[in-house]
């Protein structure tokens, strides 16, 4: 059974996704998506409509960029909700100028009381080149810290890398 809280990271075209997805398909209990892209250009178009397609049909989806408390408020104690992903949930934050600490502190205690179970998947940012300007500095920052807190609060973390899990916390069901 999963956990309360799982956290799934890895880098960009990891299989993050996937295994987040897999692990709560595994589980047979009823599944929301809560989805934090914003589609700005056709290539992320093109990348939300292959998520929806791998998924299938059988999961309820709510879009929430940015607020996050209606989506966690509706999933219930029998459903498994996969927010896919914290990356971009902050970039939406970074972009709108909110005040970051706020919002994850907000982020982590809805976390804490979403009634059902929530399988958060992350990108792992820190592993590359120093970035040359300050703003992707600032978020290459932002990135670790919100990663390092969400696996702090969570019961099982998986790294994912080339699509194999690697367990940094926790057990896998």
């Amino acid at each position: 059974m999963l956990p309360k809280l799982t956290f799934v990271l890895g880098g960009a075209a990891s299989g993050k996704s996937a295994f987040a997805e897999n692990l709560i398909v595994q589980t047979g209990a009823p599944r929301v998506y809560i989805a934090t892209a914003e589609v700005y250009d056709s290539e992320m178009e093109a990348k939300v409509q292959r998520h929806k397609t791998m998924r299938g049909p059988n999961w309820r989806s709510i879009e929430a960029p940015r607020d996050l408390g209606p989506a966690f408020t509706s999933v219930s104690k029998d459903e498994i909700a996969l927010l896919d992903c914290a990356t971009m949930w902050l970039t939406n934050h970074m972009m709108g100028e909110a005040d970051i600490e706020a919002q994850t502190s907000d982020l982590l205690h809805q976390l804490a009381t979403c009634e059902g179970r929530v399988v958060v998947v992350s990108n792992e940012v820190g592993m590359g080149i120093v970035p040359d300007n300050a703003m992707a500095r600032r978020f290459r920052d932002l990135q670790g810290r919100l990663n390092q807190r969400l696996a702090d609060q969570s019961e099982l973390a998986v790294f994912v890398v080339a699509g194999q899990p690697l367990v940094l916390k926790g057990t896998l069901p």
